[in-house]
């Protein structure tokens, strides 16, 4: 679905709105959705879909999966904790997992962020430079 530029600046305008203490509120997303839906400006389907994409996206950078070729230890998964908490807020959920398809390094993904450090990844850009 095209949005128009205004219905994506209202989108965006509202997202900010949602934000409590540096937090996104639920209930006050719902209220905004509620009165949009009740008053139905120009362009409202528009709004709403740029409105609930953005919501989706800023809840998916909750989520933190860390990927490493062998397990870390606890003194480098507190420092990269503190890192991510800094960047992203105290309220996320982090998932370390091994993935020795990386053959070394680290690949991180927060929402649609992804921080690839691996030697895999590095393999496969030096590839395509050839």
């Amino acid at each position: 679905m095209k949005i128009s530029k205004d219905a994506a600046r209202a989108a965006r305008s509202l997202l900010r709105a949602s934000f409590v203490d540096g937090k996104l509120s639920m209930e006050r997303a719902q209220k905004f959705v509620t009165r949009i839906g009740e008053a139905k400006p120009r362009g409202y389907l528009g709004i709403l879909h740029a409105y609930l994409r953005a919501l989706k996206l800023e809840a998916g950078k909750k989520d933190v999966l860390v990927e490493t070729a062998t397990p870390i230890n606890e003194g480098t998964k507190a420092s990269l904790l503190a890192d991510l908490k800094n960047k992203y807020g105290f309220d996320i959920n982090t998932e370390f997992a091994t993935n020795p398809d990386l053959i070394g390094g680290m690949r991180v993904k927060v929402g649609s962020d992804v921080w690839d450090g691996s030697v895999r990844a590095r393999i496969a850009r030096f590839a395509e430079s050839l």
